[in-house]
């Protein structure tokens, strides 16, 4: 099971938000490149990157952040926030992100994410954020009437890399990962999973970890690590252990 430091990006700043609310932001660094290279030093081949400006104007407003981080980490860098148009996808890809994410536009549009996934094999990710069971949009400033397996399902067989599943009641709470939730989205569908929200500990990763063969690919933690709850070597190496 991948482990995903979180670098969330607002006015160039490194920050985390408390459910998804741009009003309640913790700032906790004002140079990205150097926090991408302190996730590596401590083991993280893979970096999990928001724009979260981005993912209410619906374009890049980090761009030179992203750009930053990019050319600082020696890893896989998977970029999300306001990726909606062909030309943004391609540019990420082109400036090195090896992983967009794309949430409303799966909702809003899903057949152009399906091109993208074809056309990028294995390089899209579908981010299925979730309020009370209903996908979430538009920075999750907007719920939708859509449950969120109904969503996940549209996109199989279509060659995304990944679901992205946040549980927005629980980001940057602290609170602990909605494991129910997402292992039950994971038995669901045939792609994988991404754990996101509410990290707040190694017991976290420990129980992924142990349904990784039921489809969890990975999780994403931020809050947990900024604070000091969450020792991120300590969780990568539990979430590399063999599983029975």
């Amino acid at each position: 099971m991948i482990v995903f430091p979180a670098i969330d990006l607002k006015a160039g700043q490194v920050v985390r938000l408390a459910e998804g609310d741009m009003a309640r932001a913790t700032v906790y660094g004002d140079n990205p490149a150097a926090q991408a290279l302190l996730f590596a030093e401590a083991g993280a081949e893979h970096l999990h990157v928001v724009d979260l400006d981005g993912s209410f104007a619906g374009r890049a407003e980090n761009r030179a952040a992203v750009e930053a981080i990019v050319a600082a980490f020696p890893g896989y860098v998977q970029l999300g926030g306001g990726i909606r148009t062909r030309e943004a996808v391609e540019g990420w890809f082109d400036l090195g992100v090896a992983r967009v994410v794309m949430g409303s536009a799966a909702l809003k549009d899903p057949d152009f994410v399906k091109d993208m996934a074809k056309h990028f094999p294995r390089g899209i990710v579908v981010a299925v954020d979730a309020k009370d069971g209903m996908v979430a949009t538009e920075g999750w400033a907007e719920v939708s009437d859509v449950p969120v397996v109904d969503l996940a399902r549209r996109f199989e067989d279509a060659g995304v890399a990944s679901l992205l599943f946040t549980d927005i009641g629980r980001d940057g709470l602290l609170k602990g990962v909605n494991i129910d939730a997402t292992v039950e989205l994971a038995r669901r569908v045939d792609i994988p999973v991404i754990a996101s929200g509410g990290v707040k500990g190694l017991d976290d990763i420990y129980v992924l970890s142990m349904h990784a063969s039921d489809g969890i690919e990975g999780v994403i933690t931020g809050r947990a690590l900024y604070e000091g709850k969450l020792d991120l070597a300590a969780a990568i190496e539990m979430a590399g252990r063999a599983q029975p």
